[in-house]
């Protein structure tokens, strides 16, 4: 297993969500797939996220909804490609609709469960916002590939993608991939982003 993908999940996710499961489960044998849990503020996660590429040398990102928001930021500065699947690039347009307590939709490894959206997390959100695609380079235009979900309710970013990528790829899906639709849809693009 000398290939490795990193898998960065969406905002109410973890590194136990469902599509981090089924791309590990996808790839047991062949590649190595790193699925941590990201820090709630978006500079936390993106330390960490460089740390781990630093560490762990990924041959790919691959990001889901606010994952695929840092991987975008990324991939230039980390000198790997991605796969952004429903991309949300507008982060603070979807807290600011939710502030208060939640839970994460699958657990965490420090066991914590609840969090809370607030204006400190939304200013942070809106900073990265802002210079989000400040390190476009035209080296990844054709490295960096949108998968997008047909019933996606929440992020419809596509056109967005579209001013600085090159590779926009639909599947029947939503906002959060089922495990199947990681195997139908995700799985393939990725065998043939990592030429393997």
């Amino acid at each position: 297993m000398n290939k490795k993908i990193l898998f960065l999940h969406g905002f109410y996710a973890s590194g136990q969500c469902i599509p981090a499961l089924a791309l590990r489960k996808a790839f047991a044998e062949k590649v190595q797939v790193l699925t941590p849990d990201l820090p709630q503020y978006p500079k936390a996660a993106m330390n960490l996220i460089k740390d781990i590429c630093e560490r762990e040398k990924p041959d790919l990102l691959v990001g889901n909804s606010c994952g695929s928001f840092y991987a975008q930021m990324l991939v230039s500065i980390v000198g790997v490609p991605a796969l952004l699947g429903n991309p949300h690039f507008k982060m603070t347009e979807f807290l600011k609709q939710r502030i208060g307590e939640h839970e994460y939709k699958s657990p965490r490894s420090d066991g914590k469960q609840k969090f809370v959206i607030d204006d400190a997390l939304i200013l942070e959100f809106a900073e990265q916002e802002s210079i989000q695609f400040n390190n476009c380079n035209p080296y990844y235009k054709e490295r960096v590939w949108g998968l997008f979900g047909e019933q996606d309710t929440l992020a419809h970013f596509e056109p967005l993608f579209l001013e600085h990528y090159s590779h926009s790829f639909h599947f029947p899906g939503g906002h959060t991939p089922t495990a199947d639709e990681v195997y139908n849809w995700y799985v393939p693009l990725i065998e043939e982003m990592l030429h393997y």
